[in-house]
């Protein structure tokens, strides 16, 4: 039973194909295959069912993303003051479009009215 229970688990561990590689799976697979061979690594994409193309991507994409300073990166209370920021904006813009229907309705009524009296007037 132990065997079965070890062979899912590594089943379910290892990306299948047209399941979705997380970003630290596409990680751990960048550094497994870093070291080997043209033919080692063409073999393991094989048999993880991943083009070498995409291998050569993700490991573009983490070099890129290790290279940024990290006051380029969004701290997490910077992201806290923006979400915050964001809503209050929202809010605001809502009550401003509120405000603009009420007044387009007052407009469209306004006009409606003066366009009756001013029938009466000329008969």
């Amino acid at each position: 039973m132990q065997t079965l229970e070890r062979w899912r688990e590594d089943a379910q561990s290892r990306p299948a194909l047209g399941r979705a590689w997380t970003a630290g799976a596409r990680l751990e697979a960048v550094i497994t295959t870093a070291a080997m061979s043209e033919a080692g690594k063409n073999a393991w994409c094989r048999e993880h069912g991943v083009y070498p193309a995409e291998l050569d991507k993700w490991r573009l994409n983490a070099t890129t993303a290790l290279a940024e300073p990290e006051e380029a990166r969004a701290s997490p209370q910077a992201t806290r003051q923006d979400k915050k920021r964001i809503k209050e904006l929202e809010r605001e813009l809502l009550r401003k479009d509120r405000a603009l229907a009420e007044t387009a309705a007052l407009l469209v009524l306004s006009k409606k009215v003066a366009a009756i009296f001013n029938k009466g007037e000329g008969e």
